[in-house]
């Protein structure tokens, strides 16, 4: 397997019970330049998950390792973007009170497949493409890795873990995604796909840093006007779009794009156009403000 594993360090990893988790503590436990924290994030979907809890509590101690959890009630209607960020809001709190270096996660080549999937079919932009990714603060180690190849090592190794019963529900687009259209996709088909995915992240990369420059540093909460009106329209979305993100905005979609950058263009100094909660912008002549307003 072509592990991509970070470097030696103190490590949150996310263990949520399963083969793909249980698999990567297994592989990162043995190896002594590692100083690991487990945490384990029940999102009370579904009414067995404080077994998943109990297992992973009980398998850390076995391993000698610190561990961390939390539980909650989300419910079993909940959706999978809420969970996600509830997850990794615990997940960061842990890596802030453990003074961790990164978080680690089991997500895999099918992962970052299924994810692809999804997007397009959400109609996604260019970061969807590549969503799933090392970051500074997540890491990795199993993007190369099949999910084949980790029920092989699960079974070598004489692994146990839990299965979520709900993964094999087809009303949810990632299960379907999952079981039927996954495993008609040839070894080509796989390969074109993830090469697909790993050049558009080197150009995501590239263009990231072109529209670093285009952000004025001084003023963290301006952009200029005169830059988005000289700019095609594709890419006056890309720079408020990077602008926002370094604003720590993140949970804007495509349509709320479209409506900014339509508004920065045509609309007259003194407009105020509402981004989403309690963020705005202020259009001025030669720049946009953007601020936050108690509703």
């Amino acid at each position: 397997m072509k592990l991509l594993l970070p470097k030696p360090g103190r490590y949150v990893m996310a263990v949520s019970g399963g083969l793909d988790s249980i698999c990567l503590l297994n592989m990162m436990a043995k190896i002594k330049d590692y100083e690991l924290i487990v945490a384990h994030f029940d999102h009370g979907i579904r009414i067995d998950s404080g077994k998943d809890l109990e297992f992973v509590s009980l398998l850390a101690k076995d391993y000698g390792l610190e561990f961390y959890a939390e539980s909650v009630s989300l419910g079993p209607n909940a959706s999978e973007e809420i969970a996600r960020k509830a997850r990794y809001a615990f997940l960061y709190q842990v890596m802030a009170k453990t003074e961790a270096d990164s978080i680690v996660t089991a997500h895999h080549q099918d992962d970052r497949l299924e994810t692809l999937f999804i997007n397009l079919v959400r109609g996604t932009g260019r970061k969807g493409l590549t969503s799933i990714a090392n970051t500074e603060t997540i890491k990795r180690p199993l993007l190369n890795v099949t999910k084949e190849e980790l029920k092989s090592y699960g079974c070598q190794h004489n692994l146990s873990w839990r299965e979520d019963t709900t993964n094999n529900d087809l009303h949810y687009l990632r299960n379907y995604i999952r079981h039927i259209l996954i495993p008609k996709l040839s070894v080509m088909d796989r390969q074109r796909l993830i090469k697909l995915m790993d050049d558009q992240q080197n150009v995501n990369e590239r263009l990231d840093n072109l529209l670093k420059l285009l952000l004025d540093s001084e003023f963290k909460n301006r952009l200029s006007r005169s830059t988005i009106n000289i700019l095609p329209y594709n890419l006056s979305k890309e720079l408020i779009a990077a602008w926002l993100r370094c604003n720590n905005l993140v949970s804007f979609d495509r349509r709320t794009i479209e409506r900014l950058t339509i508004a920065a263009k045509t609309k007259r100094p003194g407009t105020i156009v509402d981004v989403y909660s309690k963020a705005q912008i202020t259009l001025n002549k030669e720049y946009l403000a953007l601020s936050t307003i108690e509703r």
